[in-house]
């Protein structure tokens, strides 16, 4: 071909707008004739640039009507527009993404590396494509792969090996059996044909590429053509023609400084770099923040000449900022009102570039503020999309057999409906929530939400639906294989039924942006899965989850026009007068290499394969041309999830550049924090020193309390005044598991059944047990499904019941025999207000050979002590004697009391315990019942008086004794500050 005299290679420097001055000077070279300027073919790296360039003409021209030229991403090529479909085999197309992954993972399948889990080989699939790709991007050869393992490596990486040396096998021949090729492989050629064709035939045209760094072979072959074309020229984004030589020389080995890549193209340009001409008169002399930049960001064989250089002007600093924030949400918001400031200028943009998805969503919300809303232009996955949620909680939901916290977030959806208008819907959910879901379930699954349902015509109705809507889901995970696309539609056609409207129309699934993104993934799945093979169905709920893994959502336009808040590869050539760059944090921008589960580093070197640490290079020129912007803000967290961050390293390196510069410590700009705080901070503060105190009518206050709710009165007063007066019942747990008040109810009435039957002799031994454990297995069989109850409590059963039965033995030699179990007893007294009625339901009491009674209380937890008795914060065992001693329990006479005992029975390494409640200063049981009660009588007479507030004390304590109130209570607390 007939070639340029010699190439033309131009270049934009960092801080100038790249899109505007390259359509500036487009216009300016080839004027404004519609038929010159038609005839112009740009090359640019992105779609996304593509048609911000055409933007940038429509604003070089100030409005005026133009014919634009081609413009066209690079790499992407239509065959028909370009002529190329004789270049290329019509019959091998790019093979889909998705399909791809599923035959790389079904392979994975078929060896010991995926586990025999579908998701996991779903997992290493996508980065043995992606590794593929690389191959086929870098142009190398798989042949080296027998002999990239050395004996000093690990046996994994033999294994690696081996495997990939069987796709370096395999995977021709499944690419040449379908037709098709790697996509990487099909760009490449079709690339390269495009090149062929152009060098056959020279465009008489003009060409030019811009604002690729040529990091692609092929690309880098492309610009080289594009240069020596008659017409054609490359323009370089952001080429450094001010670092000295001798930096520019030990660029070859530092893959992480911004101009790396570029120099690398140089050279497969064949150009010297002061070859390289500015492309238009907006290139003035360097500015004094370039020059800071290059500085700080020197070779690190370079950076001792720091300690020689003088320091920045100041001019270095002029509108750069910098926000170190305590936290993401504190980072967040001074960004979203930096972002809002920006707005205060009619015409002025800004934009936020950040690599971190979760910050760019935290703005976007604190956003919605203002009434402002701007969309993530780097995408959303798509697993966080409330259409992929619902499938994502259906398959929970059937994969945990309709637990109730998994089933409950599959109701609460707002798109399920099941033909009911949304408020009844949610209505049926909260009923069924309270009366079948809270609590402790015997049964599991939808029988046994069914069983606990029982003949409640609120729920059944509408309970009975939803069973038959999930139907086809359930027979699918019956089977014992099942394919992809089964799955899928048994999925999908359960979330339609549970989607269904009254109307019959819309169809919340499958609308918007979200629900057309998922179609068009699940439409992928049902033509590419038969590719993946059979699968057991209790493996789809986490292949799904692979499955929508990386997957992301982007919207077709900005929401505003102002504003936006875009990715590093979306960043890329994009204008905007205010530029902020966050998340500026190690491990975040720049990110932390990705390591390859396939190749090591020194097997990716010995294979030719560029090394992780060349996308550092590419982030770093990212940065310094955004930090450039005559308008640029520095942002970070200092800490995140409560961990200290590190500071990027361009970041650090302009620290130790500069040290205590006053103009660079100017730049922290704490307004946006402190704006940010004053947003949710009160305009004052009401100071009060005042406690609730309520005093509810005498005739609200309770007239009757069992002694259970006498210690609840005694040690949380608050406890009591929110369910006996305000009438506040507190809902039980979710999903409450088998606890322990479930276990001591279990004890409970194990041993009432076996003391009922033997009131005076025991079995033998062998027997006596024998009985004991299977009532005890009746009791507890309900519960036996729950992993914990089969392998701690009920051992702990068995041995509490060995212990139990030595103790009943030796306690009936002395005499003691049970009179009564879970009986429930009742003593009236008189008090100021009227009547008080206090009730028990005794465990068990035992009368002794002389008559007198014995107060027993079985315990699985640490009973209380003789002092917090004695103390009266814990009355309840002194209480039921007071009522046995005064004939308060149904054919028990009345007697003196001889005993109280708590009975430990947890079955640990002391199986049992029998404590009574004696000792050194502790008076007698008969003597602490009537403590008790008088203590109780007093305690109420004193909260009879309407004037008392019902809380007279921020934890009033129960004295059980006679006397001044305030003295015996000081003596209660510090009875239980000795405990």
């Amino acid at each position: 071909m007939a070639a340029a005299a010699k190439p033309q290679i131009f270049s934009i420097d960092p801080g100038i707008p790249f899109l505007e001055a390259l359509a500036a000077g487009i216009l300016r070279r080839y004027g404004r004739n519609p038929d010159a300027l038609a005839r112009v073919t740009i090359l640019l790296p992105t779609r996304r640039a593509c048609r911000n360039l055409s933007d940038a003409f429509l604003r070089a021209a100030d409005g005026a009507p133009l014919l634009l030229p081609v413009i066209r991403p690079l790499g992407d090529a239509d065959e028909d527009e370009l002529d190329l479909r004789g270049a290329l085999d019509a019959s091998q197309q790019p093979m889909p993404t998705l399909e791809r992954d599923l035959l790389l993972a079904r392979l994975l399948m078929l060896t010991p590396l995926a586990g025999g889990d579908p998701a996991n080989a779903l997992h290493l699939a996508r980065p043995l494509a992606a590794l593929l790709d690389t191959t086929q991007t870098e142009e190398v050869g798989l042949d080296k792969l027998p002999d990239l393992v050395q004996g000093e490596l690990a046996d994994h990486w033999q294994q690696t090996v081996q495997f990939l040396a069987i796709i370096r096998e395999q995977w021709p021949a499944i690419k040449a059996e379908r037709g098709q090729l790697d996509s990487a492989e099909h760009r490449r050629l079709r690339m390269q044909a495009w090149i062929d064709l152009w060098r056959a035939a020279p465009p008489h045209d003009p060409v030019i590429a811009a604002g690729s760094t040529g990091t692609i072979p092929a690309t880098a072959r492309l610009l080289h053509l594009v240069a020596r074309l008659p017409q054609g020229c490359v323009v370089l984004p952001g080429l450094d023609q001010h670092l000295d030589d001798a930096s520019w020389a030990e660029l070859r080995e530092e893959p992480t400084h911004p101009q790396y890549a570029l120099a690398q193209l140089l050279e497969k340009l064949e150009v010297a770099r002061a070859e390289v001409q500015p492309w238009s008169d907006m290139a003035q002399e360097e500015t004094p923040r370039l020059s800071l930049l290059r500085e700080a960001l020197l070779p690190p064989e370079q950076t001792h000449r720091w300690r020689d250089l003088p320091p920045p002007p100041a001019a270095a600093f002029d509108g750069l900022q910098r926000i170190e924030a305590p936290g993401p949400r504190e980072e967040a918001m001074a960004i979203a009102l930096a972002m809002r400031e920006t707005l205060e200028i009619p015409g002025r943009t800004a934009a936020l570039i950040t690599p971190d998805r979760g910050l760019a969503r935290r703005v976007a919300a604190e956003l919605r503020r203002f009434d402002i809303a701007v969309d993530d232009s780097a995408g959303r996955p798509l697993g966080q999309t409330p259409p992929a949620i619902l499938l994502r909680q259906l398959n929970a939901a059937l994969a945990e057999d309709f637990a109730p916290v998994p089933l409950l977030s599959l109701l609460k959806h707002p798109f399920l409906r099941l033909n009911l208008p949304r408020g009844e819907w949610l209505r049926w959910v909260r009923l069924l929530e309270r009366e079948a879901l809270r609590g402790t379930l015997k049964g599991k699954g939808l029988d046994g939400l069914a069983d606990k349902i029982g003949e409640n015509t609120r729920l059944t109705g509408i309970f009975e639906d939803f069973r038959a809507a999930l139907l086809p889901l359930l027979d699918a995970f019956s089977q014992a294989q099942s394919s992809i696309p089964q799955m899928l539609r048994a999925l999908i056609g359960c979330a339609e039924r549970l989607c269904a409207t009254t109307s019959g129309r819309d169809m919340p699934l499958w609308q918007q942006e979200d629900g057309e993104a998922l179609h068009g993934l699940m439409v992928d799945l049902l033509g590419s899965g038969e590719s993946f093979g059979p699968i057991a169905p209790a493996q789809w709920p986490r292949l799904f989850e692979a499955l929508l893994a990386g997957a992301v959502v982007r919207p077709r336009w900005g929401s505003h026009p102002r504003l936006s808040i875009l990715g590093l590869l979306e960043a890329r050539l994009v204008r905007a007068d205010r530029v902020i760059l966050a998340g500026l944090n190690e491990g975040t921008w720049p990110p932390q290499p990705e390591e390859d589960p396939w190749l090591s580093r020194p097997m990716r070197k010995q294979l030719g394969l560029p090394a992780p640490e060349r996308r550092l290079g590419q982030t770093a020129h990212d940065f310094v041309m955004a930090a450039a912007h005559a308008d640029c803000i520095l942002s970070r967290s200092a800490k995140v999830d409560g961990t200290p961050t590190v500071p990027a390293r361009w970041l650090a390196r302009l620290q130790a550049r500069l040290g205590e510069h006053a103009a660079w410590q100017a730049t922290l700009q704490n307004d946006y924090l402190h704006w940010a705080d004053m947003l949710d901070r009160p305009a004052m503060y009401k100071q009060t020193d005042s406690r609730p105190r309520p005093r509810p009518p005498v005739a609200a206050r309770p007239r009757a309390l069992s002694v259970t709710r006498i210690e609840e009165w005694i040690r949380d007063p608050y406890a009591l005044y929110a369910r006996r007066i305000l009438a506040l019942k507190p809902l039980d747990e979710l999903a409450r598991p088998a606890d322990a008040r479930v276990r001591g109810e279990a004890i409970h009435d194990t041993l009432e059944k076996f003391l009922r039957q033997h009131p005076d002799a025991l079995p033998d031994d062998d027997a006596a047990l024998a009985e004991l454990l299977a009532l005890g297995q009746e009791t507890f069989a309900p519960y036996m499904q729950q992993p914990e109850v089969a392998a701690l409590w009920w051992p702990r059963f068995e041995r509490a019941m060995r212990w139990f039965l030595d103790y009943e033995r030796e306690r009936r030699m002395h005499g003691f025999r049970p009179v009564l179990l879970e009986q429930k007893g009742e003593l009236e007294f008189a008090a100021p207000a009227g009547s008080f009625t206090l009730s028990a339901t005794a465990d068990r009491i035992d009368r002794s050979a002389f008559g007198m009674l014995s107060i027993l209380d079985y315990k699985t937890g640490t009973p209380p002590t003789a002092k917090q008795v004695k103390a009266g914060l814990a009355p309840q065992l002194a209480l039921e004697a007071a009522i046995a001693k005064a004939g308060g329990f149904a054919d028990l006479p009345a007697a003196a009391i001889a005993e109280l005992v708590y009975i430990r029975l947890r079955g640990g390494e002391v199986p049992g315990e029998a404590s009574s409640i004696e000792g050194k200063n502790i008076p007698g049981a008969d003597e602490l019942a009537d403590i008790a009660l008088n203590g109780l009588k007093n305690w109420v007479s004193r909260f009879d008086d309407a004037s008392m507030p019902y809380l007279s004390r921020p934890r009033p304590q129960f004295v059980a004794y006679a006397g001044d109130y305030d003295h015996l209570a000081r003596t209660a607390e510090r009875s239980e500050g000795d405990e």
